[in-house]
């Protein structure tokens, strides 16, 4: 019979119970596994990889090479400075042109050969390509370093190339400056857009057994070549990039299916490349089925012979974490309660059961209080939203009083332009959180007016809202969303002119408005799930949709009060807003309930 072990240590007891059987398992897989495995995996994959790879690196520096050579020719030809920094470019074109045209004739693995001046003189390829006036090139990475280099021989990594008008391809760009004889100064850029697929097929003419691969990274861990480059780009596939730079010997690596793999690495001393072989050790290894079959079945008799063992020795070891376990759970249902455990002793479990218990008072603390926040940061965030303005209204109505001007209509234009005013410094110029619905009215009054002004006789309107409720506080910017979303989807797409009804008045401690249009109305499907998705059926045109409207209203005033909405086809919608009855000596209350 085995007698249950006790120590004051936990940790004690844990390295006592299970020393004896990690030290056994280890011992019995690491012997069989180094003994089959080690020596010939890592030799074999490191010394293969790197011959291949230094093959893969001789045939991309010669590349270069020949490419620097027809740079070098290039940029010492006489007619091409004449043309990039002579008084009179016409007379040396066609030589130009002709040198250009033989070089992409004979390098099919050229895509472009392009000369670009300070001064704006270029000329690309057979000179029937133009540039591209949008290319932005000081932006682009290789450009600046190419420019920054001088004279110097610059390769950048592979990139999108949109140098030529309507031509974007996969490229690898080699580029030097070129000096004015006048000024000694390097004024401008040399330019060879060589073929991806050059790289491509010497890469893949490596064969690393039947899932080995080679990849290319530059000095900043940047891709030139992967045979899956647009799925690492994509985020779909992870790979080794900057990890491998600096690395002299093999890395072991298990990817993301659970495959171990081993890098190996040379980088190249005149293009700064890091070339990596990529080897799967699953097909270094000699008769892996058998090796596999007595790994497995030697892993299953030492997992059975130390799940007895664990049998007998960890209970004692598991008895008080499944009582503080326990005690866990009752807090994760929300129940914190002191959690009391016989430990044996002062042992590490005893002293995490106090300081678990210290930590669940101060959670319960942190909670409420994280509540408290939480709501207060939403009222932030939806106060944001109110001032937010719709850009293309601005950009449309603009448009409007410039075609007014054009066509002597100054009046209407001065009308509109003083309405616009209007508009924003009430949108923008007050910062409250709350207006009266006399502002909130003139707000959207006014914009009820530009567009007026904007569509003509596509749009009338009528405000009739009781006095008594005009100085009553109203969060800011309800009413104009509504009208919005009433002269885009209902008025809009109806035939001939639309109507839009304002109204308000007092229900007891209440205050009623409501936006009607007589225009398209609203299908039922949409109806139902008019605030469970508000990017398809809210209307968001001036960022301000109904959903974000309803929740401002049943923060600031409760869950009673909010929007209701009524529509039937062909008739038109009905948009109800319910708040309650608050006169302004009473806005700070309301600020305190919210």
């Amino acid at each position: 019979m085995i007698r249950k072990i006790r120590f004051k240590s936990i940790r004690t007891s844990m390295i006592i119970y299970f020393s004896c059987l990690v030290l056994l398992i280890v011992t019995a897989f690491m012997f069989f596994s180094i003994k089959y495995t080690k020596e010939n995996l890592m030799e074999n994959s490191e010394e293969n990889s790197r011959r291949l790879i230094e093959q893969v690196n001789l045939s991309i520096e010669n590349y270069v090479d020949h490419m620097e050579n027809i740079s070098h020719v290039v940029v010492s030809n006489r007619d091409m400075r004449e043309y990039l920094f002579g008084d009179d470019e016409t007379g040396v074109w066609p030589h130009l042109k002709e040198e250009f045209q033989t070089i992409l004739q004979v390098r099919k693995d050229i895509y472009n050969i392009a000369i670009l001046g300070n001064n704006g003189r270029y000329f690309i390829n057979g000179g029937n390509r133009a540039m591209n006036t949008r290319a932005q090139l000081e932006k682009k990475e290789w450009y600046r370093e190419a420019k920054e280099a001088g004279s110097e021989i610059v390769i950048s990594s592979s990139h999108v190339q949109n140098l030529v008008k309507g031509d974007y391809k996969w490229v690898v760009t080699l580029s030097r400056g070129i000096q004015n004889p006048k000024t000694q100064k390097v004024e401008g850029l040399f330019i060879l857009d060589l073929n991806y697929d050059v790289i491509n097929d010497l890469c893949e003419s490596i064969h690393l057994g039947n899932k080995g691969y080679v990849y290319i990274v530059d000095q900043k861990g940047e891709i030139v070549y992967h045979p899956q480059q647009q799925l690492i780009l994509s985020g779909v596939k992870n790979e080794l990039l900057k990890e491998v730079l600096n690395q002299k010997t093999g890395i072991s690596y298990k990817d993301e299916n659970g495959e171990n793999k081993i890098y190996t690495t040379f980088r190249s001393g005149k293009t700064g490349w890091t070339i990596v072989g990529v080897v799967y050790t699953s097909e270094l290894v000699k008769r892996e089925q058998a090796m596999r079959a007595m790994y497995i079945g030697m892993a299953l008799a030492l997992i059975v012979l130390a799940g007895v063992i664990a049998i007998f020795l960890s209970d004692s070891i598991t008895k008080p974490i499944k009582q503080l376990q326990a005690g866990m759970k009752k807090v994760q249902e929300g129940r914190f309660q002191p959690v009391y455990i016989d430990a044996g002793g002062d042992n590490e479990i005893a002293s995490l059961n106090r300081s678990f218990n210290r930590m669940t008072e101060h959670i319960d603390e942190l909670m409420k209080k994280n509540m408290a926040e939480q709501v207060e940061k939403r009222k932030s965030e939806l106060k944001a939203l109110q001032s937010q303005i719709n850009p293309h209204f601005l950009y449309n109505t603009l448009d409007s009083i410039i075609w007014m001007i054009e066509t002597d209509d100054s009046q209407q234009a001065i009308k509109m332009t003083s309405i616009l005013a209007r508009f924003f410094r009430q949108a923008i110029g007050n910062s409250d959180v709350f207006v009266t619905i006399s502002q909130e009215l003139e707000y959207t009054k006014n914009y009820l007016l530009i567009q007026q002004m904007r569509y003509r006789d596509k749009v009338t309107f009528d405000i009739q809202v009781n006095p008594d409720i005009l100085e009553c506080h109203i969060i800011k910017l309800v009413m104009q969303p509504l009208v919005e979303n009433a002269l885009y989807h209902g008025l809009k797409y109806k035939e001939g002119c639309g109507h839009i009804w304002i109204t308000g008045y007092r229900l007891e401690n209440k205050v009623i408005l409501k936006v009607m249009d007589d225009g398209i109305g609203i299908e039922k499907e949409t109806l139902q799930n008019l605030f469970r998705n508000k990017n398809k059926t809210g209307g968001k045109h001036n960022g301000v949709g109904l959903g974000n409207i309803q929740n401002r209203l049943k923060l600031y005033y409760g869950e009673e009060y909010g929007i209701w909405v009524d529509s039937e086809r062909e008739i038109g919608t009905t948009i109800t807003i319910e708040i309650p009855f608050l006169l302004p000596e009473r806005k700070e209350d309301t600020d305190e309930k919210a």
